[in-house]
C-alpha cells in the first residue's frame, strides 16, 4: 500500500502542472477551450509514439481493435472521465485563480469514496473518516487562500467565484473518479468473469467424475422425498436475495452493462491511457461545434504541450497504474486519496513561479491534516 501511495503523490506532483500553467494560460488571454482540447491532441500524439518505439505499430492497431469492439462504451466513458473532467478544470481556470480550482477540485477526495460506494464496493468505515480529515484539510487551505484574496481584491464576487469556478470544478471533482472507476470495472469484470468460468469448469469436472463412479451404485437418501411443485431452484435465489435491496440490485444491474473487456493489454496504463485519449476526442469535436473558439495563439499551444507531457502522459499514466495494482476497495480509495496532494504541490508552484503569498497558518494547517489523512490511509491500508 505505501508503493501505490507514493506512485499517487508522485502523479499528485505532475498532477499540479495544471492548475499552474492554466494559470498563465488564462491570464494571456487564451480560450479555456483549446487549454482543455488540445491537451488530449498532444497526448494521444505522444503516447501514440511511445506505445510504437516500445511494441511496434502493431500494439496500436491492437488497440484499434479493442477500441473498435467497444467504441460506444469508450466514448461515453472517457467523455465523463476526460471530456467533462478537463472542460471543469479549464473552464474554472479561466474564471477564478488557480488555487480555487485546485482546492475545490480536492472533494474529489470524497467524491472517490461516494463513485465506489455507487459502484457497489466496501471498504471499512474508517477510511471514511481519514477523507473527510483529509477534506478539512483541504476546505481549510480554500478558505485560507480565500480569504486571502478577498484582503487583496474585490474584482471577483463570492457568488461569481462559486458559479463559474467552483461548481465547475467540483463537476469535474466527480467526472474523474466516474471514468476512472468505469474503466476499472471493465478490467475487473473481465477478471471475474474468468474466475466464474473456471470454478464452473472445476465444478463440471467433479460432476461428471462422480457419476462415472456411482453408475451402477443406486442412490440412497434418509430425506424424505419432496414433491417437485414444493422445491424450486428458482425460488431459492429467491430467498437468498430477498435481503437485498432495490438501490443494490440497480446497481448490480447496472455494473453487469458495463463489457467485460478480457485483454491483458488493459494491464498497461500506456495502453490504457491511450484508449481513454482516443475515446474523449469525438467529445471535443462536438464541444468545438457548440462553443466556436478564435483561434489558438502560440503561447498556449507550447504550454497545453507541456500540460499533456506532465499531467497527460507523465501524471496520468502513473495514477492509473496504481490503481490497476489496487486489489482491494480500500487500497482504490487510498490511491484516489492522494490527488488532495495537487493542491500543496500548486501551492508551492505558485510560490515558486508565480510569486504567490505564502499561506496562512490555516492554511499551513490544512496542509497538514491532507499530509495526516494520506499518513493513516497508508498505515492501515
Amino acid at each position: 500500500m505505501i508503493k501505490l501511495i507514493l506512485l499517487g503523490l508522485l502523479a499528485g506532483a505532475f498532477f499540479s502542472s495544471t492548475f499552474i500553467l492554466n494559470e498563465l494560460m488564462s491570464s494571456a488571454g487564451g480560450h479555456w477551450f483549446w487549454s482543455a482540447s488540445l491537451r488530449y491532441v498532444f497526448m494521444l500524439l505522444i503516447i501514440t509514439a511511445v506505445i510504437t518505439m516500445q511494441h511496434g505499430f502493431g500494439r496500436i492497431k491492437a488497440l484499434m481493435k479493442i477500441f473498435l469492439q467497444h467504441w460506444g462504451f469508450w466514448c461515453i466513458t472517457d467523455s465523463i472521465g476526460f471530456g467533462l473532467f478537463y472542460t471543469g478544470i479549464c473552464y474554472a481556470a479561466d474564471h477564478v485563480a488557480g488555487w480555487v480550482v485546485a482546492a475545490t477540485f480536492m472533494f474529489t477526495v470524497v467524491a472517490s469514496l461516494l463513485v465506489l460506494l455507487a459502484f457497489g464496493q466496501c471498504f471499512d468505515k474508517k477510511f471514511i473518516v481519514y477523507a473527510v480529515i483529509v477534506f478539512i484539510g483541504v476546505a481549510l487551505v480554500n478558505i485560507s487562500e480565500g480569504l486571502h484574496a478577498a484582503a487583496i481584491t474585490d474584482t471577483v464576487p463570492m457568488s461569481d467565484m462559486l458559479l463559474y469556478g467552483a461548481l465547475p470544478a467540483l463537476i469535474a471533482a466527480f467526472s474523474y473518479p466516474i471514468g476512472n472507476q468505469l474503466v476499472w470495472q471493465a478490467s475487473h469484470n473481465a477478471r471475474q468473469r474468468n474466475t466464474e468460468l473456471q470454478k464452473t469448469a472445476e465444478l463440471n469436472a467433479q460432476r461428471a467424475n462422480i457419476d462415472i463412479n456411482e453408475q451402477s451404485e443406486p442412490l440412497i437418501s434418509e430425506a424424505y422425498d419432496l414433491p417437485a411443485t414444493t422445491y424450486d431452484a428458482t425460488d431459492l435465489d429467491s430467498v437468498l436475495q430477498s435481503d437485498n435491496t432495490a438501490a443494490t440490485s440497480s446497481i448490480k444491474n447496472l455494473t453487469t452493462r458495463i463489457p467485460s473487456i478480457e485483454t491483458t493489454l488493459l494491464q498497461n496504463a500506456f495502453n490504457k491511457v491511450w484508449l481513454m485519449t482516443l475515446g474523449c476526442l469525438p467529445f471535443w469535436l462536438f464541444l468545438s461545434i457548440i462553443v466556436r473558439p478564435d483561434q489558438p495563439h502560440p503561447s498556449q499551444i507550447i504550454n497545453t504541450l507541456l500540460v499533456a507531457l506532465l499531467a497527460g502522459v507523465a501524471a496520468t499514466t502513473i495514477f492509473l497504474y496504481a490503481r490497476e495494482q489496487a486489489v482491494t476497495s480500500s487500497e482504490v480509495a487510498g490511491v484516489d486519496s492522494t490527488q488532495a496532494s495537487e493542491v500543496i504541490f500548486a501551492l508551492s508552484g505558485g510560490i515558486v513561479l508565480l510569486d504567490n503569498a505564502i499561506p496562512s497558518a490555516m492554511g499551513l494547517v490544512g496542509i497538514g491534516l491532507i499530509i495526516v489523512g494520506l499518513i493513516l490511509f497508508a498505515k492501515d491500508g
